[in-house]
């Protein structure tokens, strides 16, 4: 008998039809049967011996939310026997419902629920926790995972055990993951956490990669992929991290259509065994990374999300530096500039913050510049250590696409029928904040904010929290001007403050969006003694960004 050994998730939801992913224990046909007719079906596929299904679900009403359940080959396994969790649901947006958006990124695995917790109380589990206890409140309509949903390079005490068992932990790359088998390992640690099972069950959810999904600082420059590529192990290392994001969290990012018409897909399904298809798929992501498009948009009736990878589709040549290559950056200004009018709320998901902290984006500029040569080549070299040792490889590093996103976002924003809000929405440095930019040039119409949060759960030391408030303080904006003149530093064509934060600690933040009103929460997740150490959230900050 088949049994469910992952999920299930619930990925793409609007008005009408939903997908959800799942995994089994073998071959089977899969089914979602909601109350009130709404369900699908689907046969699971087969990848590195591992059987999955991604079913839609159509029939739904808009504007209503119903209970599912999950059969395999006819048997229910979901809900779970004896799970003290709610019934999951699925909630199908009406047109003009308030839209909640919650995201963050940066996610370790909760240890054993018996087992000490060195990164502290996770917020997720803390949310899941809050729903259970009151599933008709107010709850997220969809998360955005804004990367590091698995820590390829940094892995538990358990996952290290596991690894010892496969193969010889003093061979590269020791600890870290080394093929397929091993990264469904980290996506089994993950999401079976019981509560964060249970939340992505009934909340629907949008994800994007970044570093740590496959490694740290992954595609840095084009020296550290020369370094890499030189090693025997990380080739198999990038092609089944490629293989199982698009497994684990890539097909739930598509639409029932989009899957239907995804050549990639119907080939895996097509065969007894999918492994092949796919990893010549990952093969040519990693020849030609170009050849292949991560970034997705989704419409929340007149909010349109579009999340955008600043990993993969990077130009690492030094002459030709970009965050996005030219097919990607024709991409997100066509999705940016659509049907203009058409959204009162514009939210552009890069894991990597657009704006930060004054002395850190005017170090990671002015590294650029030496890596460039503007100071001979005894500077690009130390450079080129510098930005590897200390990660300087966002926007700020790659100063035309920093400036390409300005210009494309002031054109949003100035257009007629502008939207309200052009929220930038990042994860990745372990902080969360405000920060509102003004251009040189003139005002902009929208209100534009980079909204920055994360950990989910992680740990954040105090180095860390020194370093990222002196990172903001006007002593280190005036030595981010001396990097800037000895880099010989174009300014750039927006300034910017911070409006909120720093915050630390294990958060999220949520966008309430209606009509062209938006509001902000951010969220912090504390443990109470009096609870037995179980966390709730606190509230942290909360404001108005347009009315």
């Amino acid at each position: 008998m088949a049994g469910l050994r992952l999920g299930p998730l619930l990925r793409y939801v609007d008005g009408s039809s939903a997908t959800v992913w799942l995994e089994a224990s073998r071959p089977c046909t899969a089914e979602v049967r909601c109350s009130g007719g709404a369900g699908g079906t689907a046969r699971t596929f087969q990848i590195e011996g591992h059987h999955y299904a991604v079913v839609p679900v159509t029939g739904l009403t808009p504007g209503t939310s119903v209970p599912y359940e999950v059969l395999l080959d006819g048997t229910r396994v979901w809900p779970l026997p004896g799970s003290p969790f709610p019934p999951s649901v699925i909630h199908a947006p009406g047109p003009g419902d308030r839209l909640r958006v919650a995201f963050g990124s940066c996610r370790w695995a909760a240890p054993p629920a018996d087992g000490k917790d060195p990164a502290g109380p996770d917020a997720l589990d803390a949310l899941a926790a809050r729903i259970a206890a009151d599933p008709e409140g107010e709850r997220p309509d969809v998360l955005l995972l804004l990367g590091d949903q698995v820590y390829a390079d940094e892995t538990s005490e358990a996952t290290r055990r596991r690894l010892a068992a496969r193969r010889d932990p003093a061979d590269p790359p020791g600890s870290e993951v080394a093929d397929y088998e091993e990264y469904t390992g980290l996506y089994h640690e993950s999401w079976r956490d019981p509560e964060v099972r249970w939340l992505l069950s009934t909340v629907s959810s949008c994800m994007i990669f970044d570093d740590h999904d496959v490694i740290d600082d992954w595609n840095t420059s084009a020296a550290w992929l020369a370094d890499m590529r030189a090693t025997h192990w990380w080739r198999e290392r990038l092609l089944s991290g490629l293989m199982s994001y698009w497994v684990h969290q890539h097909l739930g990012n598509l639409s029932p259509a989009e899957l239907a018409a995804d050549p990639l897909y119907a080939a895996v399904r097509a065969t007894p065994d999918g492994t092949h298809a796919l990893r010549t798929f990952a093969a040519r992501a990693e020849a030609d990374p170009a050849s292949v498009r991560w970034s997705y948009r989704r419409e929340f009736g007149r909010v349109r999300v579009l999340m955008v990878d600043t990993r993969a589709a990077r130009v690492l040549d030094e002459d030709d530096r970009a965050m996005l290559d030219p097919g990607e950056a024709g991409w997100l200004r066509d999705q940016v500039l659509a049907d203009p009018g058409s959204c009162d709320h514009l939210l552009i998901g890069t894991s990597l913050p657009w704006l930060l902290p004054h002395l850190v984006h005017e170090a990671e500029a002015w590294d650029a510049a030496l890596c460039r040569g503007a100071r001979g080549p005894h500077w690009a070299r130390f450079g080129e250590r510098l930005r590897q040792r200390a990660d300087l490889e966002h926007w700020a590093a790659f100063p035309a696409s920093f400036e390409a996103l300005a210009d494309l976002i002031a054109e949003a924003g100035s257009a007629p029928g502008a939207p309200a809000t052009i929220c930038v929405l990042s994860g990745d440095v372990h902080h969360a904040y405000v920060a509102e930019p003004a251009w040189r040039s003139g005002p902009v119409d929208s209100r534009v904010v980079q909204l920055t949060c994360s950990p989910v759960h992680n740990s954040v030391p105090l180095s860390m929290r020194l370093g990222f408030r002196f990172g903001w303080s006007a002593a280190a904006r005036a030595l981010g001007r001396l990097f800037a003149r000895h880099g010989s530093c174009v300014e750039p064509s927006v300034t910017w403050r911070r409006t909120g934060g720093p915050w630390f600690g294990n958060q999220f933040m949520t966008l309430t969006l209606h009509g062209r009103s938006a509001r902000l929460r951010l969220e912090r997740a504390r443990a109470q003694a009096a609870a037995g150490g179980r966390a709730r959230l606190e509230t942290t900050a909360e404001r108005e960004l347009a009315q």
